[in-house]
């Protein structure tokens, strides 16, 4: 396991425990954290996540995450031991939606 991968393991959890047990915002929903990646120099995290429901919880609670970016980075530089905490970008995983569009394709061919 690279280091990379390590730090993007770490950013994950910490994410993901911020955003079930600090953010206070019952609208959020179900949020899932699926995936993260932290450019090499720390500065940049892209936060994939999904929700449970439908098109229009996704884009909600995008918007909530996005409104709450804030607050979860400054809590994640208190779980970090690093120098510079790095800027969350929220974005919807849609690889189960594909994963599901390429199955349907290939029972729709036999």
């Amino acid at each position: 396991m690279s280091k990379n991968d390590k730090m993007n393991a770490i950013v994950q959890k910490a994410i993901s425990e911020i955003i079930q047990f600090e953010l206070k915002n019952p609208k959020l929903g179900f949020v899932t954290i699926t995936d993260v990646r932290v450019t090499n120099d720390n500065s940049i995290a892209k936060v994939y996540v999904s929700f449970l429901g439908k098109e229009e919880r996704n884009q909600a609670g995008l918007k909530i995450l996005n409104q709450s970016k804030g607050f979860i980075r400054s809590e994640l530089a208190k779980r970090l031991s690093i120098r510079k905490t790095p800027e969350l970008i929220f974005e919807i995983d849609r690889s189960l939606e594909q994963g599901n569009r390429i199955e349907k394709i290939l029972s729709d061919l036999s």
